[in-house]
Formats: structure tokens, C-alpha cells, sequence
């Protein structure tokens, strides 16, 4: 069984959203051992400048660097990443099982992710050009890993 790993720099704060993740994850808890690891992204001033910014990427990615399983393939998820239908997630989850045995998707704080972490990932992966919610991408994010899990084993969930 794949270990699936996802690292959010946020916390859910929100009841339904609490209850989604919780649904996804004793729907996926058939397919693979999941991890939900909500790191605190770092305090910033109201209007910050690119230095302090860029000082909090590269403290938040520190943390994240500790919290990625040794050996899983790492996925960051940012708007320039590669888009792909709901079937190449289904093949990415599939590979990584076969290959590494694990995989983590990594989801940044309101400014993303530091350049260095991104380029240390095996992917970048983004979902659409639009900007969503941290809070509600994690449903989203945890619905197309169920997907493709329901994909690989030929389900009609996937339609």
C-alpha cells in the first residue's frame, strides 16, 4: 500500500472543510496509508517586503525538507507546475507506489513555496491558473488523489 503524504503550511480552519478532508480520508484510507502534516507558515507583517518574504519561504521550506518521507517522490504544487488530466494523476500515483512506494504533495503558504524547495522536488503540479482557497485546495487535492486511486482500479467514479 502507497504512503501519500500531504505537507499544507496552513491549518484547516473550517468545519466543512474539516468534514471533506475527513470523508476523503476514510475513502482513501482503502488505497493508501495517509498522512495530513499542517506545519504553521511564518508570521509575516501586513505588507511585507520581498526580503522578509523570501526569508519566511525559505524557513517554511526548511520544515517542510524535514517532513518529506525518505524516498518519496515529491510533488510541489504552484501555479506554473505542470497541469495534468485527473488519468496522468492516476498514472503518477501508480509509478510512485511501484517505484518509490511513497509520494508527498506539498502545498505552500499564501506566498508559495521558496524557488529552492520547488526545484528539489521530483514535480511541480498545478491543478488550474486560478487561485483557490490553501483551505479548500486541500479538499480538492485530496479528491483527485482519490480519483486517480479510483481510476487505476477501473471504477466508474471516474466518468
Amino acid at each position: 500500500m502507497i504512503r501519500v503524504t500531504v505537507i499544507a503550511l496552513a491549518k484547516l480552519k473550517e468545519k466543512y472543510l474539516k468534514d471533506a478532508v475527513a470523508e476523503y480520508e476514510k475513502r482513501l484510507s482503502r488505497y493508501a496509508k495517509l498522512d495530513i502534516i499542517e506545519l504553521e507558515p511564518v508570521r509575516l507583517p501586513e505588507n511585507p517586503s520581498d526580503a522578509q518574504i523570501k526569508d519566511a519561504l525559505e524557513k517554511e521550506a526548511q520544515e517542510v525538507l524535514r517532513k518529506i518521507p525518505s524516498g518519496a517522490r515529491s510533488v510541489a504544487m504552484c501555479i506554473e507546475g505542470k497541469q495534468m488530466p485527473s488519468e496522468e494523476i492516476a498514472r503518477l500515483l501508480s509509478d510512485a507506489e511501484m517505484s518509490a512506494g511513497s509520494i508527498a504533495f506539498i502545498i505552500g503558504s499564501s506566498y508559495g513555496l521558496s524557488e529552492p524547495l520547488k526545484k528539489q522536488c521530483d514535480m511541480r503540479l498545478s491543478v488550474s491558473p486560478m487561485t483557490f482557497p490553501h483551505q479548500l485546495f486541500r479538499v480538492m487535492l485530496l479528491e483527485q488523489i482519490y480519483r486517480g486511486f479510483k481510476i487505476n482500479e477501473g471504477s466508474a467514479y471516474h466518468k
